[in-house]
């Protein structure tokens, strides 16, 4: 029979989310502490703030915004975690984590597999030097927090489930002074945590991970991705969930926010197909202070959660993801774009925003629900909008990279102010075609292709329209550069960046720079560094 209690809990525990009194049901023994006394039971229930520290007064809201005081504030019913009970045969504490904001707790079961909690409170005065950390701007820093809504990763699940997107599932978990922590009780106890799958290795059983055998970081992704052709993307699957991630308002989509589910596919190859993960900075809420606005003009990438999608900045809106989205979308069309906007803005029905916005705390509907769901539906209807400013932004200046095999660049004028790039892989057996795409003036200004490593040959047929600045670089490798025919006379604006490593150039009169490459240009180690990766 379940029972009830009433424990108070000082100011003052880690990360300050105990002030007040928690109410508490039971139905397991209680834990104690060191001394002895009774603790918060396991596979109990908990009513406790996430974040009352960011409550102010009204004039420092004016300067500095009210962001999403209010809810970090607010009482909500939390499950207690139990190490033991959560997962068939319990779970072990490894190993602590996290980035300069979000600490995490990973944890193994019996099988191996691996979750994590991650703390639902932040601290981003870890990335200032600790003279700072303690200060008046530490101090403002820590205070910001409160523009992330400290439940909003919360419901992205059945928003992705419907969307036809892989997603992580957290579960909103008060974390007790449980002694199954071992090391890592005094760091982690007392607060509330998202607790969910850890997206790597074997994650066969895990439907929201499309069941892959093998989930990889995007350093081995990306790794595989430029150094064999063999390794390619999903790019329709990857640009429908950069699409999503721009309804949620989530601009922090850096490469390290993703996992990638691989796939068998024919002859040998593996598709990857995109994990997102960490939510922290959907539906952020920043430019509702005087300061704040300002500064959000400033940095155009901190963008709010409004009812409108500011399409006049969806550059900024992508600035965190704008290397991944020149990389994995450079051979989508126009066409593309609006297909997958169209199939993903009919998936998001208002009973599916509705379903979603269940799934919080009943304390978090009663004061959110309504403003998300009429804000959800808003901009839902801009998504093709947005998906037509997104691919404008993309096409205007395109990078195609090979890998470090054997590639062959076809370069085709097609037609007055249009140019064909086609892509093929070389092996023995011959050349089987990769990627290709038709480019049109003026949507596309330029175009460059990098061979990277391998012995890459670079064929230019007629002569491209003068409207596309067009560079070849070299790369690593002996490469055969060929014009077909000769040009007698340079009318295009193509250039040819020779690093005089061995290339054979048959091109005419066609412009040739001798050049030292840079390190993002040389092969695909280098290129790494556009991805923060190396």
């Amino acid at each position: 029979m379940p029972c009830f209690s009433r424990v108070f809990l000082p100011v003052g525990l880690p990360a300050g989310l105990l002030a007040g009194l928690l109410f508490v049901s039971c139905s397991a023994p209680a834990q104690r502490g060191a001394s002895g006394s009774a603790l918060i039971r396991p596979d109990s229930t908990v009513v406790v703030a996430a974040g009352p520290h960011y409550q102010r007064s009204a004039l420092y809201r004016f300067f500095w915004g009210t962001h999403y005081r209010t809810l970090w504030a607010l009482p909500v019913t939390a499950r207690v975690f139990n190490l033991r009970t959560a997962v068939p045969g319990g779970l072990t504490p490894i190993r602590e984590g996290g980035s300069f904001q979000t600490k995490n707790l990973r944890l193994v079961d019996r099988n191996g597999t691996q979750y994590v909690l991650r703390s639902v409170d932040k601290d981003a005065t870890k990335a200032l030097p600790e003279a700072l950390q303690q200060g008046p701007i530490g101090r403002l820093m820590k205070d910001q927090t409160s523009v992330i809504h400290p439940y909003g990763a919360y419901i992205v699940p059945p928003l992705a489930q419907a969307a036809g997107l892989y997603y992580t599932n957290p579960r909103l978990v008060y974390v007790a002074d449980d002694p199954a922590l071992g090391e890592f009780r005094e760091g982690f106890a007392n607060a509330l945590y998202l607790f969910e799958e850890r997206p790597e290795g074997d994650q066969r059983a895990v439907r929201s991970f499309g069941y892959s055998t093998q989930v990889v970081s995007s350093r081995q992704a990306f790794t595989n991705l430029v150094a064999s052709s063999q390794f390619q993307v999903d790019a329709r699957q990857y640009l429908r969930s950069r699409l999503f991630d721009m309804w949620l308002g989530d601009w922090s989509r850096r490469e390290d926010q993703w996992r990638w589910a691989s796939f068998p596919a024919p002859n040998g190859r593996v598709v990857y197909r995109a994990i997102p993960r960490d939510r922290d900075h959907a539906f952020f809420k920043f430019d509702d202070g005087l300061f704040t606005h300002i500064i959000g003009w400033v940095k155009s990438n901190y963008q709010s959660f409004h009812e409108k999608i500011r399409l006049a900045d969806v550059e900024g809106l992508n600035r965190a993801a704008r290397p991944m989205d020149k990389s994995l979308l450079a051979y989508l069309d126009q066409q593309d774009f609006q297909q997958i906007a169209d199939s993903l803005q009919g998936a998001l029905s208002d009973d599916v925003i509705s379903q979603s916005l269940a799934v919080w705390p009943r304390e978090v509907q009663q004061l959110a629900a309504a403003e998300f769901r009429h804000k959800l539906r808003h901009r839902r209807e801009q998504l093709p909008a947005v998906a037509a400013k997104f691919y404008a932004l993309l096409a205007q200046d395109v990078e195609l990279p090979g890998t470090d095999e054997a590639e062959r660049f076809v370069v085709e004028a097609v037609g007055p102010r249009q140019v064909r790039v086609q892509v093929f892989r070389l092996t023995p057996q011959g050349a089987t075609l990769l990627h290709q795409r038709l480019f049109s003036s003026p949507q596309t200004r330029s175009i460059k292709l990098f061979g990277l490593g391998g012995n890459d040959a670079f064929e230019l047929r007629g002569q491209p329209d003068p409207h596309f600045q067009i560079s070849v670089y070299d790369g690593a490798g002996q490469d055969l550069l060929e014009a077909t025919p000769a040009p007698l006379r340079s009318r295009s604006r193509l250039t040819i960046y020779d690093s005089g490593d061995g290339n054979t150039l048959r091109v005419g009169k066609t412009t040739v720079e001798k050049y030292q490459p840079r390190a993002d240009e040389f092969d695909a180690a280098g290129w790494l560094l556009r991805h923060r990766l190396y």
